[in-house]
């Protein structure tokens, strides 16, 4: 496990290195040198509003489940886990701690606290994938003359792979194999707890769709910063698909892979792939300053042991 993690930091490193050499270095730096104060500052607020909306999501899906955490704790607890997953491979880390801190005086030990995590996580990935999925299939009715030949298979392999998975999801779901059935049922349980029952699918669904709405306007900002600001189609279209990279376990919080989208898909809007580098390069810096007041828990938590 050590190793493909060693192979995957170095592969992530090698790729972004390899993406800024073969575009334009110093326009790059010059972008990021230059980029505007006021946007930055905007994104950094952005991050905030990310790691607390989906703090709260993950405490009212935990109470759903039977699992109760304080506003601050829930808070807390996110900041260390996001500072983690930008920091380490994988993008799991954070989310692991979570369920380890979280899994005391919990019946069951640590099910529910890692179903409670699972489940916020899928909460949002699902609204992301959805306006993903949307963008790409829209584009062309929008923005069809854009898209040079040779991206038009790939996105509509995208749109082809996400039906696929979702409909091979809900057949697993509804008939699992025998080996799994009692896990699907639990998972079953706890799904409708969590999203169907009392209407709890309505906060969760404005809850994520802020949230998701707060990553690309953050990309947007990020984007705007260096001097290469995008048309509203971006944001469902450039944008989703540049972040769905840093889904990659392989990646280290996407670094690397989400520069390379960028530089492909930043020329579809008439800007160059060294502006969406450089966009990329800062929105990867804005999430990372952002989950820095995570360290506030890893100084508590230490000095607790230490007394």
């Amino acid at each position: 496990m050590r190793l493909l993690k060693s192979i995957g930091f170095i592969a992530a490193v090698t790729l972004l290195v390899a993406v800024i050499w073969c575009s334009d270095p110093q326009r790059i730096a010059t972008h990021l040198s230059s980029a505007s104060p006021l946007y930055v500052v905007a994104g950094l607020l952005l991050v905030q509003v990310q790691i607390v909306l989906s703090a709260l999501r993950w405490r009212f899906t935990a109470a759903r489940l039977g699992q109760d955490l304080g506003r601050s704790q829930a808070i807390g607890e996110y900041y260390l886990g996001t500072l983690l997953n930008q920091l380490l491979p994988g993008g799991m880390a954070g989310d692991t701690l979570r369920v380890f801190r979280n899994r005391a005086g919990i019946p069951r030990g640590w099910k529910i606290p890692a179903q409670a995590v699972i489940l916020e996580r899928i909460a949002g990935q699902g609204v992301f994938f959805l306006v993903a999925t949307c963008g790409v299939l829209i584009w062309p009715l929008f923005g069809g003359a854009m898209i040079p030949e040779n991206l038009r298979s790939p996105l509509q392999g995208f749109a082809f792979f996400v039906a696929v998975t979702v409909f091979a999801a809900l057949i697993v779901l509804r008939y699992p194999p025998r080996k799994i059935e009692p896990h699907m049922k639990r998972l079953r349980t706890a799904f409708a707890l969590v999203f169907l029952q009392d209407r709890a699918w309505l906060l969760q669904a404005v809850l994520s769709v802020t949230i998701v709405g707060s990553y690309i306007g953050m990309f947007m900002v990020a984007s705007a910063a260096v001097g290469a600001p995008l048309p509203a189609l971006a944001a469902v279209t450039a944008i989703p698909l540049g972040l769905l990279t840093m889904l990659i376990p392989a990646t280290i919080a996407g670094w690397g892979a989400r520069e390379t989208a960028a530089a492909s898909l930043w020329p579809l809007f008439g800007y160059t792939a060294s502006d969406g580098i450089a966009a990329s390069i800062l929105y990867g810096l804005m999430a990372l300053a952002g989950a820095t007041p995570g360290l506030i828990v890893v100084v508590a938590a230490l000095g607790q042991k230490r007394t």
